[in-house]
């Protein structure tokens, strides 16, 4: 089975996974998750490499990295920005066995599974069949996802709930997948399973250029993606991007999004 559109294809897509990519919380999610150096990890829909070179200084001296990605144009950008001795980037779909890679002492999936609500169980699935026993799954992922705002108008919030609601429906999106990440390491007998709550995006007063860019390009391109008719707005899709980056960009504005992290250990049989 191929893997369903992805939502957010645009040419600058590599660029916006480089801004909003955080080296800090990147490497505090890690570490927290059991990282270790002299580790083999797997950073499983690695995008534009970024992640995935963060990862591979925390498993140093000795560890080595891997970056998986089903698109080509992202894996082209991975290896051209951030390929190094000891990092790989392989173009796969992970939907399908990932034979030939080897095991790993440590799998990251972050802000992966909300774009397959279907097929997300089977591919923590799929994936734990790399892991060696005892190596570690960290699932990483947002819950209620673009969903918490204050400050909209009636037809704004009305347009955007309608637009997440057709991205589920028609699209594969899950912004509610960060909720069930516990359940899919506990329902494959992982052990050690510990679960981490907090804030994502926390958006308050004056708009920073990286969360400009980032949720204007979030509008603009699954929301045009999305197949929803606007048919709130005379002027259509273009009006309602307007009136978004309007509120947006109003310092009142309140915006967060929470993240759920949850890691276990692949049990010994």
């Amino acid at each position: 089975m191929k893997n369903p559109s992805y939502i957010m294809e645009h040419d600058e897509e590599a660029i916006r996974l480089d801004l909003k990519t955080d080296s800090s919380s990147v490497s505090r999610q890690a570490l927290w998750a059991g990282i270790r150096p002299g580790m083999r990890v797997a950073d499983i829909g690695c995008g534009s490499g970024k992640t995935t070179s963060y990862l591979h200084t925390l498993v140093q001296p000795g560890g080595e990295t891997v970056g998986v990605d089903a698109s080509s144009a992202r894996i082209s950008h991975a290896v051209e920005q951030y390929g190094t001795n000891g990092i790989e980037f392989v173009c796969r779909n992970f939907y399908d066995p990932l034979d030939g890679l080897g095991t790993f002492d440590f799998i990251w999936v972050r802000f992966v599974l909300e774009y397959h609500r279907s097929k997300s169980r089977n591919i923590v699935e799929n994936l734990t069949r790399l892991l060696r026993p005892e190596g570690i799954l960290c699932l990483i992922d947002l819950d209620y996802n673009c969903l918490s705002h204050f400050g909209l108008s009636a037809r704004l919030e009305n347009s955007i709930n309608s637009i997440m609601a057709a991205l589920e429906k028609d699209h594969d999106f899950d912004p509610y997948i960060g909720r069930k990440l516990y359940s899919y390491l506990y329902d494959l007998g992982y052990r050690d399973i510990t679960v981490g709550v907090g804030t994502h995006h926390l958006i308050y007063g004056e708009l920073n250029e990286v969360d400009a860019y980032n949720w204007t390009k979030k509008v603009e391109i699954a929301a045009k993606n999305s197949g929803y008719r606007f048919d709130e707005y005379a002027g259509g899709y273009d009006e309602f991007v307007e009136e978004f980056k309007n509120f947006f960009a109003d310092s009142r504005r309140f915006t967060y999004t929470p993240i759920i992290s949850c890691r276990g250990c692949k049990p010994l049989a």
